[in-house]
């Protein structure tokens, strides 16, 4: 059996999954998830990373717009993982990518980067976007 993705934006597409379900063997896998972020809400949380990492030193460093990504996913709770480098001097993201983020989830991020933004006096660009990006969820 091959895979298969499906958006249900109707009925028929819904009908077209119950078609595929039908006919899966069993031992297949189902996943069922939420509609993902949209290019908006992504847009806007590049702009709000790139404007913080441009901002605030964090401990004394200056760190990336990515490595930021990796603090605000933390603070979502969503699974984080290192493992130690193949030279054992540092450690390795093996987590799942922010692509994964659901359109609530993505608003989710972008709320907590405003506030965290905000308690830290950092200047986002561009706020007009902001509202787009939390408005889609």
């Amino acid at each position: 059996m091959s895979r298969y993705v499906v958006t249900v934006r109707s009925d028929d597409d819904k009908m077209r999954v119950v078609r595929i379900l039908t006919a899966a063997p069993l031992g297949s896998r189902v996943e069922i998830k939420a509609a993902k972020r949209t290019i908006p809400q992504n847009d806007r949380m590049w702009a709000m990373l790139t404007d913080i990492a441009q901002q605030l030193p964090w401990h004394g460093q200056t760190l990336r717009p990515d490595d930021w990504k990796l603090i605000f996913l933390d603070a979502l709770k969503r699974e984080i993982t290192t493992v130690p480098n193949i030279d054992g001097t540092g450690f390795v993201n093996i987590s799942q990518s922010s692509s994964d983020l659901s359109k609530s989830e993505m608003g989710d991020m972008i709320e907590l980067m405003h506030e965290f933004g905000s308690r830290h006096s950092v200047v986002f660009h561009d706020m007009d976007e902001a509202d787009e990006g939390t408005a889609a969820r």
